[in-house]
C-alpha cells in the first residue's frame, strides 16, 4: 500500500519494533545527531525487546521503510512512585518525513497501548536547546513536571564532595 507521505492525516502503520530494526534506527539518528551511535540504540533496543516486562518500542513505517521510532520501557518504582510509568527513552523521525505525522501517529499509537495496560503516566527527558522537540511533545500533551535533575561534572578539575 502506498501511503501519501505528504498527507499529514494519512495513515501511518505503526507496529512494533525488532531487532532487524536496528540499522535502520541507527542510520535515522545519524542524518538527525551526526553522530554514530549505534552501540547505544543497540543497547536500547536489547532492553526494550528482552528486559522488559512490556515491549513499548514502535516503528512507523511507509511505504515499506522504517521512518520513525519510539523506544521505551515500563519501569516500576520509578521517580518515587509505586505505580507502573511508561519511560520514553527515544523519539525519532527521518528527516525526511518529518512534519507528515509519523512522530504523531507513533505517540498516538503509545498512548492508546499505555491506556489499555492502565498506565497513567509517560515521563521522558528532552535537551534544553531541543526546541522543536519540546514543541512536539507539548503538542502531544506532555507537560513539565515539578522535579529538578541535578548533576555532579565528575571532571579532573572537581573536588571530592
Amino acid at each position: 500500500m502506498d501511503i501519501d507521505s505528504t498527507d499529514p492525516d494519512a495513515l501511518i502503520p505503526v507496529r512494533t519494533l525488532t531487532a532487524d530494526d536496528l540499522g535502520r534506527i541507527v542510520r535515522i539518528d545519524e542524518r538527525i545527531t551526526g553522530r554514530a551511535r549505534g552501540e547505544w540504540y543497540r543497547q536500547r533496543l536489547h532492553r526494550a525487546l528482552n528486559e522488559s516486562a512490556l515491549n513499548l518500542s514502535l516503528g512507523a513505517d511507509l511505504d515499506g521503510h522504517l521512518v520513525g521510532a519510539v523506544l521505551g520501557t515500563l519501569q516500576y518504582g520509578e521517580f518515587g512512585a509505586p505505580e507502573p510509568v511508561a519511560v520514553l527513552d527515544t523519539i525519532i523521525v527521518d528527516p525526511q518525513f518529518a512534519a507528515r505525522g509519523v512522530g504523531r501517529a507513533l505517540i498516538e499509537q503509545l498512548v492508546k497501548n499505555l491506556r489499555a495496560l492502565r498506565v497513567e503516566r509517560v515521563r521522558t527527558e528532552v535537551d534544553w536547546s531541543e526546541r522543536p522537540l519540546m514543541g512536539f511533545l507539548a503538542r502531544a500533551g506532555f507537560k513539565p513536571v515539578p522535579r529538578l535533575v541535578l548533576e555532579l561534572p565528575l571532571g579532573d578539575e572537581q573536588e571530592s564532595p
